[in-house]
């Protein structure tokens, strides 16, 4: 079960506080509600070869496991909405792991538990009682999160009926160890010892522990593994798993899938493995050996007594390098020699820069070391947080909501002071009061109106937070602008406690009388929402920077950028220097935070000929994208085969993505293998066989295309479209960068695949996907190693109406991303940057819908 955990709202507030809270402008970005005569799985962005449940929201896969010709695919789900909440097991199967059939609910949540994340095996020996040798029953194994407390523990279910119907075990939970973070076990028969074996999460203390039984129901530790690897946030739905290095049955090694959120690869949510041994009762983890970062000439390294040419503002990094910890903050690692520049001088709610001098850039990369919190740089943020001149409709102040008008539970009597009760610390207003929804958890709800006003400014201002729940939603959590009791303007928040500034501009409404309402429709997770200081202005607010980052200025501009990962542990990060050579540039350190983790610490900049790379970059990852989590994968597949699948979605902004009725998809079902490449075992994807059974009879193909610094597009109609399947293998030319564009078009979308000949890396860069700004960490470009073969590059790529999965190599290097183009953007172009590159030959298939 992923850990947005949204019973737990301290806990997750903490972890979503990334996500950037200034509210969409005016109308939305995409459709949130789909009209009534809308077929099914034709809607706006539905994926046409994906898995989706018909309406509401899914993430994690469960219960992966193949009987009687049906591979069965569970999932966490909510039957009752379209965001996280209700977790129970929805139900889905297929005889060819492409086309899917939706069952009724498997599992469902009750008054006592919600149904986390699990896995189901078919007790072939009926070794539970559950049903006999002839009719084995189907057990599944998931994780109870108890309402009551919020403990963990590990229960069953079963199936007597090829999983159709199921009933919980009396005798539930059958693991009880106490804990608040113990989850998603992953169980298989395990022949050499005639027993069943458990994989399963210690979530907080990024261990995963082994257990062994003869029936299901009686279990005992056998061993733990970690933590080790990434461990920048919890670790989830293990899984363990035998495989054949290269084909040699002979030579068998063993693969631990760790899925961890945050800390990931792309940031936010990723699926991390490990190789190695294991003897039935412990797993022994492959030693890569030690890394020796790349050496350089030391910029700054704060091993003096002052800062010496840097400049300070504000009291966060205090008057000098810290030594460590300071007062009140948690032990700190990680850095070199004595000191550091640490910004937690005065607690989380300090804030300030540090700033280098002006130098030229004449070495190919920065390295450095950064820690703290994860709150990234957001492009357009300003420093100032002073609100433009205007006439303040409400501020909150006072203790009274004045003349506005209550209704319902959610804003009380009064306004807030600030955080609420098992609310994430809430930052960001003005002056001592806001309207917080939050009164009695996500549950209550109400509206606050406001009187009667002239609109006569060119815009209206306001600071918003809380859920991402649009007005045209069937349960918004939105502020609204009424003219004539229509709603004309409506901004919603981002899934995130901190405020920041939203602004319609209303000059077309001028003169127009209007009202306000804040509306709190939404008792799920993140159903509610933060307000303050609403106002008419003739200046437009810009969102403010609540970001704790090291940034590179080129020309006075954030050109890159690097984040903590809200850990006291300071890891390695690198920016790429090459395309600043000659120009002149300073590095800022920013704290413009002020709640959790609110503060960045960083140490050790070096010039250097090759990039440093973190404990992120040196684990090994199933897949380099953003949307690719809680990688499982299927028991008792036919043929030995070990077939896996990921949630098709991120943490960061899982719940924002615009798509209605339904939010996320299950990526690709993939073949997985074990193969030495460039001397080392890794662990390799490919899509399922079958997928090709939906490409359109004849391809289109292209062969001795050469390019030079410049995009053209593939004009065959067949190589067009928005659900395709691409082969493609290029030469290396002198091409700083080469590759195809998907999804070209209006507007110059495009979603970029391409690869970049100095760094060896496969990358994606979705900035001009479509629909991006519903969250700051969603546009970016993601990257992965991946060295020529015999001076080629080989792609295969995965097109669908909201999604890429591009596949690199032999499946050594994946990016899985999903995009929100406009349905108008079809169109495919080769590309090369910086020189001539060949694309050798090429063939496209559209593919067919797996729902028609």
């Amino acid at each position: 079960m992923s850990s947005a955990r949204v019973s737990r709202h301290a806990r997750i507030r903490m972890m979503a506080a990334v996500a950037t809270v200034c509210a969409l402008s005016a109308a939305p970005l995409a459709p949130q509600a789909v009209a009534a005569d809308t077929p099914p799985y034709s809607e706006t962005y539905r994926p046409q070869f994906h898995f989706t449940p018909q309406k509401n929201w899914m993430n994690d896969p469960n219960g992966l496991v193949y009987y009687k010709g049906e591979y069965h695919l569970f999932y966490q789900y909510n039957p009752n909405g379209n965001s996280w909440g209700d977790m129970s097991w929805g139900h889905a199967v297929s005889r060819d792991l492409v086309h899917w059939e939706e069952l009724p609910l498997a599992l469902s949540h009750d008054d006592e538990e919600m149904v986390f994340s699990g896995s189901a095996v078919v007790d072939w020996n009926n070794t539970t009682g559950f049903g006999t040798k002839k009719n084995p029953p189907m057990v599944a194994i998931y994780t109870s999160a108890y309402k009551d407390g919020g403990k963990q523990a590990q229960s069953l279910a079963y199936s007597t009926d090829r999983g159709r119907t199921w009933t919980k075990y009396q005798g539930n939970p059958v693991i009880d160890i106490g804990s608040d973070n113990f989850r998603d076990p992953k169980v298989q028969w395990y022949a050499p010892t005639k027993s069943w074996l458990m994989t399963v999460s210690l979530s907080a203390e990024h261990k995963v522990q082994f257990y062994s039984s003869k029936n299901l129901k009686d279990w005992k530790l056998q061993s733990e593994f970690g933590p080790t690897g990434a461990t920048g946030g919890v670790w989830e739905c293990p899984d363990l798993f035998p495989l054949a290095v290269d084909g040699d049955k002979k030579k068998i090694k063993w693969v631990l899938v760790v899925n961890i959120n945050p800390g990931g690869i792309a940031g936010g949510s990723g699926s991390q493995y490990f190789i190695g041994d294991f003897d039935g009762k412990k797993f022994t983890a492959d030693d890569k050996g030690t890394y020796t970062p790349p050496t350089g000439t030391v910029v700054q390294d704060f091993e003096g007594t002052d800062f010496g040419s840097w400049t300070t503002t504000g009291t966060a990094f205090g008057q000098g390098p810290a030594t460590g910890a300071v007062d009140w903050q948690g032990p700190v690692t990680g850095f070199d020699g004595k000191g550091l520049a640490n910004s937690f001088h005065g607690g989380d709610g300090a804030t300030g820069t540090l700033t280098s001098p002006e130098f030229t850039v004449d070495s190919p990369y920065l390295n450095f070391k950064v820690g703290g919190g994860r709150h990234p740089h957001e492009a357009g943020t300003v420093m100032d947080r002073t609100p433009p001149e205007g006439t303040v409709l409400a501020d909150f102040e006072g203790g009274t909501y004045g003349d506005w008008t209550a209704t319902g539970d959610a804003f009380g009597s009064a306004p807030a002071t600030g955080t609420l009760p098992d609310q994430g610390q809430v930052s960001g207003f003005l002056g001592d009061g806001l309207a917080n929804t939050f009164l009695n958890g996500d549950a209550s709800t109400g509206t606050l109106t406001s009187p009667e006003f002239t609109l006569d400014k060119k815009h209206i201002n306001f600071l918003i937070g809380g859920g991402n729940h649009p007005a045209d939603s069937d349960n918004p959590t939105a502020v609204e602008l009424l003219v004539d009791g229509q709603v004309v303007r409506s901004s919603t928040g981002k899934d995130g406690e901190a405020l920041n500034w939203a602004s319609w501009d209303v000059g077309d409404l001028a003169g127009k009388k209007a009202q306000i309402r804040i509306v709190d429709n939404n008792s799920g997770g993140w159903g509610h929402l933060n307000v303050d200081h609403i106002m008419l202005s003739d200046t437009q607010a810009q969102r403010v920077s609540q970001e704790t980052s090291v940034n590179l200025l080129v020309d006075g501009k954030v050109v890159r950028s690097a984040t903590g990962a809200d850990s006291e542990s300071l890891d390695r990060a690198s920016f790429d220097l090459r395309p600043y050579a000659g120009k002149k540039a300073q590095i800022q350190i920013l704290d413009m935070n002020t709640a959790g983790w609110g503060h960045v610490m960083a140490d050790q900049f070096t010039a250097a000929d090759k990039p440093a790379q973190s404990v992120v970059q040196r684990a090994d990852w199933t897949d380099y994208g953003k949307d690719y989590y809680a990688a499982v994968s299927w028991e008792n597949a036919p043929g030995g085969k070990r077939y896996m699948i990921g949630w098709m979605n991120n943490w960061d902004y899982g719940q924002s993505i615009p798509t209605s009725p339904w939010r996320s998809a299950q990526s690709v079902p993939r073949e997985m293998a074990l193969r030495t490449i460039n001397g080392r075992i890794r662990l390799t994807s490919k899509p399922v066989g079958s997928l090709e059974s939906l490409r359109q009879q004849h391809p289109a193909t292209a062969s001795g295309v050469t390019v030079k610094s410049t995009s053209k597009p593939l004009i065959s109609r067949a190589a067009t479209g928005k659900a395709l399947d691409i082969e493609a293998t290029f030469s290396l030319k002198d091409a700083d960068r080469f590759g195809l564009k998907v999804r070209t078009g209006a507007g110059g979308e495009e979603t970029v695949i391409g690869y970049d000949t100095t760094t060896q890396e496969l990358y994606v860069d979705r900035t001009r996907s479509g629909a991006v700004d519903f969250n700051s960490t969603f546009p970016g470009v993601r990257t992965a190693p991946l060295k020529p073969e015999n001076g080629k590059v080989t792609l295969r790529i995965l097109v669908d109406w909201s999604s890429v999965e591009v596949f690199g190599g032999n499946g050594e290097a994946v990016i899985t991303d999903q995009i929100f183009p406009d349905p108008s953007s079809t169109g495919v172009e080769v590309f090369a940057e910086g020189g001539t590159a060949a694309l050798d030959h090429m063939r496209a298939w559209q593919l067919k819908s797996i729902w028609r």
